[in-house]
Formats: C-alpha cells, structure tokens, sequence
C-alpha cells in the first residue's frame, strides 16, 4: 500500500515513521511519502496560504496551491483516493479504517486548523474525513491518526492475532474491549476477579463476553 500525506510540515511525521506500527511495515507492506506544499507552490517565497474573501481570523490554504501540488506528483492522472482531513468530514470509524486499508493508494490532504479553501475539499478531494468535533491547532495530527489507524491493519504490522480481538473488531461485535486485569492480584484492596485467577478457560471466556462495553 502506499500514502503520500501532503502537508506544511513533513519533520512533523518523523516520530510517527520511528514506532510500530509504521516502523516495521515501511518498505515492505507500506510505502509512505511526505510532500511538502511548499516544494510546489506558485507563489513566491514559499507562500501557500492567504486570508479569506470576506474577512475574518486566521489564514487559509490556497486551492491553487494544492492543484500545483498534486499536479507535480500525479500529472493528468489524478488519484482514486484523495482524502482532505477536515472537521466537515464523515467521521472515522473502524469501519471507515477497515474500507481504507483495502486501498493500494491512499492521498491525505493536511492543512492548519481549519484552513482548507472550500474549493480544495469540493473539487480537488474524493472524500473529506474527520477525527472529531473539536479544534485542533495542528492540522497534521488528523493525518496521522488516520495514517496509524490504517497502517496498523496492513499485514505485518502486528503479532499474529492481536489485531482481532480488540475494541471495534467483528470478534467483539464492534465494541469495546472486556476489562483487563493484570498482577498483583491484589491491590489497596482492589482485587482481581475470582474467574480470572480460575484457570477455567471456558469460564473466562464467558467473562469477557459478558463484560464487553
């Protein structure tokens, strides 16, 4: 599979590439390219926003800026899946990760705060994606949660198994993970349930199927 995030501030990601999940999958199952608006941009000096028609705080990310942008990387052929990282966005869901990891290519438009020029979102995107109703002072963060949540699904990047019984997966109806317990087994008082400590599979089993949240 392969990501190419376009963003203002590519240094942003280099943890992120560190860490499993993505560390163990670059070059293998994922190929991942960070593009720098700045490298493509019409304008001078390196510019790739302005202020809105209309007034009002903050600046906005030119819609020319990102045409220049993705027409440097693709050409004429312009991308299935170009994907702009906007609270206006459908939500991401699990589900919405699972039909994102089936993609060979994904395109991840990042922006400052909330600052896409409505034309980039309308005409140069295929799909808009939120995180979550609230604001963000980086844009880039929405990009990786997406880029992590995906990445974490492609083969390899986890043990063998772990990745199917946890919360959201169709092991536990798409909720959320039982309660996890772990030594000592007793704490101030605080105790770990009797059928843990039981031995009794079956009965564990049980258990966590009862207390899915």
């Amino acid at each position: 599979m392969r990501i190419d995030v376009f963003t203002l501030v590519p240094h942003a990601f280099a943890w992120l590439t560190e860490q499993r999940p993505i560390a163990g999958i670059l070059g293998t199952e994922l190929e991942l390219r960070l593009l720098n608006y700045r490298e493509s941009t019409p304008l001078r000096a390196g510019q790739v926003d302005d202020e809105p028609y209309g007034g009002g705080a903050g600046m906005v990310l030119r819609v020319d800026v990102v045409a220049a942008a993705l027409e440097r990387v693709y050409g004429d052929a312009s991308p299935a899946r170009v994907i702009a990282m906007s609270p206006q966005g459908r939500p991401l869901t699990q589900a919405v990760v699972e039909e994102l990891a089936g993609e060979r290519h994904l395109t991840l438009l990042s922006a400052r705060f909330e600052g896409f020029d409505e034309r980039i979102v309308e005409h140069l995107a295929t799909d808009a994606i939120s995180i979550g109703p609230y604001v963000l002072s980086n844009g880039d963060l929405p990009a990786m949660v997406l880029l992590d949540a995906v990445a974490r699904r492609l083969p390899g990047a986890l043990a063998a198994g772990s990745g199917e019984v946890e919360s959201f997966s169709d092991e536990l109806g798409g909720g959320l993970e039982y309660p996890h317990y772990t030594r000592p087994a007793e704490f101030r008082g605080w105790q770990v349930p009797d059928v843990l400590l039981s031995g009794d599979h079956a009965r564990i089993e049980a258990w966590r199927k009862e207390h899915v949240r």
